[in-house]
């Protein structure tokens, strides 16, 4: 579960942010107080920095340099000034993405989870994920359960890792069809009912029977 820290003062735009990364199992600190952004970074140290450039009192090019000064956390910035001045000014300032406004939660949900993956996955992910004796092995991809091992294709995988990322909770189809559009060019509905359908009949040919339920309307469960 990783911690960000969203630098934005659209109150709208900040909490549809949130809603989106919580939807992942993460957790979000939305600043209010834009004078005293350092102090609540440094008691939040979040993971991640989302950082607006336009801001009340000091702009974010400012609070990406405060920033810099006591930590490498990977900062990403947002703005409607999506020109190449802007963004080659936000990289130079230490940025490590920038996401042009409107922003598409799908585009930016696919943008933070890679960056996280690239800062974080080599030292920190646990390599195992257990659930009800069946064991996914996020290093080779692949799901034992009581003395059998399986091969999963990437989709199965990343559809079986993300349920039980989020075990207990309903994952919604279009959360599970924006990690399958992470590697791929476009994502069909019909793809992801394809590959659920797929990965129960392998769950089950193990003995994993009714592993991943339905939730009609909602989404899917690992439970």
């Amino acid at each position: 579960m990783y911690r960000i820290f969203v630098i934005e003062d659209d109150r709208s735009l900040a909490d549809a942010i949130r809603q989106q990364i919580e939807s992942w199992g993460n957790q979000v600190f939305c600043v209010r107080d834009f004078q005293n952004v350092i102090p609540a970074f440094v008691e939040y140290d979040p993971h991640l920095v989302l950082v607006d450039i336009m801001l009340p009192f000091f702009n974010g090019y400012h609070w990406c340099s405060e920033i810099r000064r006591i930590s490498s956390v990977p900062v990403v910035f947002l703005s409607s000034a999506s020109d190449n001045m802007n963004i080659v000014m936000a990289m130079n300032m230490g940025g490590d993405d920038f996401i042009a406004k409107p922003v598409d939660l799908r585009v930016m949900t696919a943008k933070l989870q890679a960056l996280l993956r690239r800062a974080y996955d080599l030292s920190g992910k646990v390599p195992l994920m257990e659930h009800r004796g069946a064991v996914l092995n996020l290093n080779d991809t692949s799901l034992s359960y009581q003395g059998e091992r399986m091969e999963l294709t990437k989709n199965e995988f990343r559809i079986l890792q993300t349920l039980m990322e989020q075990k207990g909770r309903v994952v919604s189809r279009d959360t599970l069809m924006t990690r399958l559009w992470q590697m791929d060019d476009y994502v069909e509905e019909n793809t992801l009912t394809v590959n659920v359908n797929r990965l129960r009949k392998k769950l089950e040919s193990v003995g994993l029977k009714n592993f991943i339920t339905t939730k009609v309307g909602s989404g899917y469960i690992i439970e």
